[in-house]
């Protein structure tokens, strides 16, 4: 047998035998091998991103960007723009530019306020930091959900490509469910973008224009509502309508997870509705299902089909039931700090309070390690430039945790 036909049966065999597992009912291991140390606290605490020195970007659902020491000493960053902050929605993420050392550019995510609510809008700013203060300077939104309106969900999670030339954002169904499925509506996607925020080439639908007019519907609690959901309205857009030139990917729920892995390929996590949460490897033109099916059932506890009813769909690599409540995922670079973990994926939990490591193979296949209860509500999860991990706590106030090795007592 030649090596390539060795090489593509270990891919299938790995991706058969890591995939399709419900990890939900995994123990929590019984001791941490971290120690957690409470450095500071903020009001919702939403992400983090690591400036090269170290520094800290942290943002809260209210609105407030601020510039953190790794002490617990705070700036708050002047010129950051209004948030619609209710329930799910508010000021989510901040991201460093892939070529941060040269234009010094972060990217914001958040629902900006509008016609009955607001819409998840992307915008970029340069970074201008002294001694004393941190603003944002040529602040400009390069994308904007539109129609804006009600409904949580927004995911908003941005990850650039390994060639820091284009940028993927998630865009969650907003609770509004059947439109993740409808490709002219800009909600239950992922969207891959230029740096600027236009329709990046080589897209499944790159070029083309969607209806110029779409049905709103008020946000339904579940299918089966979704089913006999009356049209309340319609909107026009302004202009074209970009929504099927921008998207990668469609039918996700709630992505508030997304990155790449070290091997170049795009995984998501996100929740589920009543059980279901997912982690997905995220390929160009797929569906994925969402609220055609899913693992989970509608809060009302009317069942939904299951993706194994539904082949033509993309199935989660992962899912758990019952849920953990992914906050984010991550993946781990290190090779001091926790160099037994390098290459490693890292979800955060909200519901069940816990750090979960998921191992992947680089083929499409992934399983989970262990679950790490840490006794809070764990929203974000990120890298240190010298391999420490830090974590957002879901709260308020939520605490902001540095996470370290265990030293060992001496005997």
């Amino acid at each position: 047998m030649t090596m390539a036909k060795t090489a593509a049966l270990l891919t299938l065999a790995s991706a058969a035998v890591w995939g399709q597992e419900n990890v939900g009912e995994l123990k929590p291991e019984p001791a941490l091998p971290f120690a957690m140390t409470t450095v500071t606290t903020f009001k919702l605490p939403w992400r983090i991103a690591f400036l090269p020195d170290g520094r800290m970007l942290i943002t809260e659902k209210p609105g407030p960007v601020w510039l953190v020491t790794q002490q617990g000493e705070k700036i708050q960053v002047e010129n950051t723009p209004a948030v619609w902050w209710q329930g799910q929605n508010g000021m989510h993420g901040v991201f460093l530019s892939p070529h941060y050392a040269a234009d010094h550019s972060i990217y914001l995510t958040y629902c900006e306020p509008g016609d009955y609510g607001g819409g998840l809008a992307l915008a970029r700013a340069k970074l201008v930091i002294t001694s004393t203060s941190a603003k944002l300077e040529n602040f400009e939104v390069l994308w904007r959900q539109m129609p804006k309106g009600k409904g949580g969900q927004e995911g908003a999670q941005v990850a650039f490509s390994p060639d820091g030339q284009f940028l993927f954002l998630s865009v969650g169904d907003r609770q509004r469910m059947t439109p993740a499925q409808d490709p002219n509506q800009p909600v239950g996607k992922i969207l891959r973008l230029t740096l600027d925020g236009k329709p990046a080439p080589g897209n499944p639908n790159f070029g083309k224009t969607g209806a110029s007019t779409i049905p709103l519907i008020d946000p339904p609690r579940d299918t089966e509502a979704a089913k006999t959901a009356k049209v309340v309205s319609t909107y026009t857009f302004p202009g074209p309508n970009l929504t099927p030139a921008e998207t990668w990917a469609m039918g996700v729920r709630t992505p508030y997870g997304l990155a790449f892995s070290p091997t170049g390929e795009l995984w998501e996590v996100e929740h589920g509705p009543r059980g279901g949460d997912e982690l997905n490897l995220i390929e160009k033109g797929k569906n994925y299902g969402w609220p055609l099916v899913s693992y989970g059932k509608n809060y009302d506890g009317v069942p939904i089909p299951s993706p194994d009813t539904r082949p033509d769909l993309a199935k989660p690599v992962l899912y758990w039931v019952p849920v953990i409540a992914p906050g984010n995922l991550m993946f781990y670079h290190g090779t001091q700090t926790f160099p037994q973990w390098n290459g490693n994926g890292f979800i955060s939990g909200l519901e069940t309070k816990s750090l979960n490591r998921i191992i992947f193979d680089g083929h499409g296949g992934a399983k989970a390690a262990e679950r790490w209860e840490v006794g809070h509500r764990i929203r974000d999860v990120e890298e240190a430039p010298d391999g420490s991990l830090w974590m957002l706590e879901d709260a308020n106030p939520g605490a902001l945790i540095h996470v370290t090795p265990r030293v060992s007592a001496s005997r």
